[in-house]
């Protein structure tokens, strides 16, 4: 199967008129221009085709204009600098990017790349588009770097030279140790990858010194963690206050499904509620300049509260209101007292569309593209209390998601088989595999939030070293894998554990946190068709610890315990049903583990 593809083999030429609204999407330079900037050209004459403003009045949609430095301008930077003669292996990601930072753009994109900065003085991303990301069965979500800036500075050299870090530091992010691993395990050989770049408005508005969107979001036409009654096949959707980032390095944001849009998610109780959804969020920083520090991709982000967001009149439209005398969650932000960001104005007051402009868009891209797909997107509000909204909506990016077709049963008589090791009715994937012998676990006696970057250091070692050997492995560890919050779980990056077949998430009291499902991680994850297990502690369902602790150690430190059971593991995920096992083959694991 092939990648999402553009509807033409090269867009219109950049001709230093970038702002004008001629063209919304132009190319810099020649060569490809990359699977990201190709799928928003797809999707931009979708958008014309299917989505009809009669439907969405108040609605202005499109793809955020933009201009591609295509790869023949990557070609030639990498070659006149001598980039290529690097020992990438040898280098700290830190390295690598001021050896790129030190080197010289070609001077033919820098007289583009000047005229356009003298037009612009709004926010630019400056995002990643590789030959080889959003492939369809290898997207490279989230491997490669995007670097947001102001572009306000009064004086043009100065935004020039931002430009220009930017660029080079999007360029450099083609060898970062995550990207490198990243392309080993797909079987590719990093040295052939090239690099476009994409330099595109910020869809949001200024507020004070922050620019932002109302709302960032991300869409699936497929839901590996459907909660009833919700079924697979009806997608899901997760939405967040503020530029994106905060659900690709997956941190607390709203999730529902497109089909019970009013249902919340599973909390246990309005004190879960507060404590489970989003209180901070992500802006372009249009203030008082940063320190200076080009190799940073949040070198011109903010990290800005709740507070500043209602100050910024931004939430009237996002939250809900929790009444303690009353113990409920009201839509608004009428009345005093802790916000809530349930999007409920939008999702159960439906004061707008939202959920039926989503579910449009979802089902235009998947009719369009032949597969699952997902979607993310960028929405302004603008407008009064009490009136409708005028919406311009963002298209960010369409890639298709990996499902699997294999018919794969496992009954709930399967999950209590005194073989398992590990069981539980909420995976993602769908498949078996009967090549895991490893298992590299995060000891639970010894576990705390304070522990979780030493214990994604410990990983990285052991990861590198089983994947060198060929071992796939299974992986269990506590709070969200992947996630930028340590006091969330475990902040590994996709290199850090890139080896493993089968990655189990658990709970415990102290770190007892929704699902880690919205992030990029997982979507890599389920691409290389590796299994996840949600594992919530208090119930049936869970992990043989007794047994893991019995079996010969190959490894361990205060915080990590690497064991090699006699004989493989057999795996087995029901995708249809969300329930998986993993067991031990040869043995009753449970009155094993007793003797």
């Amino acid at each position: 199967m092939s990648s999402v593809k553009p509807l033409v083999s090269e867009l219109p030429v950049f001709d230093r008129k970038f702002w004008d609204g001629t063209f919304r999407c132009t190319q810099i330079g020649s060569g490809a221009i990359g699977g990201k900037a190709g799928g928003l050209v797809f999707i931009k004459g979708l958008l014309a085709a299917q989505i009809h403003s009669a439907s969405f009045p108040d609605v202005e949609i499109n793809v955020p204009t933009m201009a591609v430095i295509a790869t023949g301008c990557f070609d030639e930077f990498m070659m006149r600098n001598s980039l290529g003669d690097l020992r990438f292996d040898e280098m700290s990601d830190e390295r690598i990017a001021h050896a790129f930072q030190k080197s010289e753009l070609p001077f033919e994109l820098l007289g583009d790349l000047r005229a356009l900065i003298v037009q612009v003085k709004s926010p630019l991303a400056i995002r990643s588009s590789s030959l080889l990301e959003d492939a369809l069965e290898r997207p490279f979500a989230g491997v490669y770097a995007t670097k947001m800036i102001p572009n306000n500075q009064p004086d043009p050299d100065t935004r020039f030279r931002r430009l220009v870090e930017a660029i080079k530091f999007v360029y450099a992010s083609t060898y970062f140790r995550e990207a490198r691993d990243y392309l080993r395990t797909t079987g590719t050989n990093p040295g052939q990858e090239k690099m476009a770049v994409i330099l595109q408005e910020v869809v949001g508005q200024r507020r004070g010194d922050r620019f932002y969107p109302d709302i960032s979001g991300v869409a699936r036409s497929y839901n590996f963690y459907a909660f009833e009654p919700a079924c697979p096949e009806e997608g899901v959707v997760t939405l967040a206050l503020g530029l994106g980032k905060t659900i690709v390095d997956g941190g607390i944001a709203w999730t529902f499904s497109p089909a019970y849009p009013k249902k919340p998610p599973p909390f246990d109780s309005v004190g879960e509620l507060l404590k489970g959804t989003q209180t901070e969020f992500w802006a372009v920083n249009m203030g008082k300049p940063p320190a200076y520090d080009p190799i940073s991709e949040t070198e011109y982000m903010v990290h800005s509260s709740l507070a500043d967001a209602e100050a910024d009149d931004a939430l009237y439209l996002l939250a809900s209101t929790y009444d303690s005398e009353r113990d409920r969650v009201i839509p608004g932000i009428g009345p005093r007292g802790p916000r809530v960001l349930n999007f409920a104005p939008l999702l159960v007051q439906e004061q707008f569309p939202l959920n039926d402009l989503v579910r449009t868009l979802l089902s235009a891209a998947e009719t369009a593209v032949h597969a699952k797909v997902e979607i993310e997107f960028a929405i302004t509000l603008q407008g009064r209390l009490g009136e409708r909204p005028r919406v311009r909506l963002g298209f960010l990016q369409v890639r298709s998601m990996v499902v699997s077709d294999q018919v794969v049963d496992v009954t709930v008589k399967d999950l209590s088989d005194p073989r398992v090791v590990v069981a539980s009715d909420m995976v993602m994937g769908n498949g078996t595999a009967d090549d895991i012998q490893d298992i590299v676990f995060v000891r639970p006696e010894k576990f705390s939030p304070l522990h979780t970057p030493a214990i994604a250091e410990e990983l990285e070692s052991i990861n590198r070293d089983l994947r060198d050997q060929k071992r796939p492995f299974l992986l269990i560890g506590f709070g969200r894998w992947g996630s930028s919050h340590s006091s969330l779980g475990i902040p590994v990056n996709w290199s850090q554990i890139s080896g493993a077949r089968a990655i189990v998430e658990a709970t415990l009291p102290e770190m007892n946190v929704e699902l880690s499902q919205g992030s990029h991680f997982f979507h890599n994850l389920s691409s290389f068709r590796a299994s996840y297990f949600m594992v919530q502690h208090g119930r049936n369902l869970g992990i043989n610890w007794d047994w893991l602790n019995m079996q010969p150690v190959v490894h361990e430190t205060e915080l990590i315990r690497h064991v090699r059971p006699t004989d493989r593991l057999s795996l087995r995920v029901d995708g249809r049903t969300a329930r998986g096992v993993i067991l031990s083959r040869l043995r009753n694991a449970t009155s094993q583990a007793k003797k």
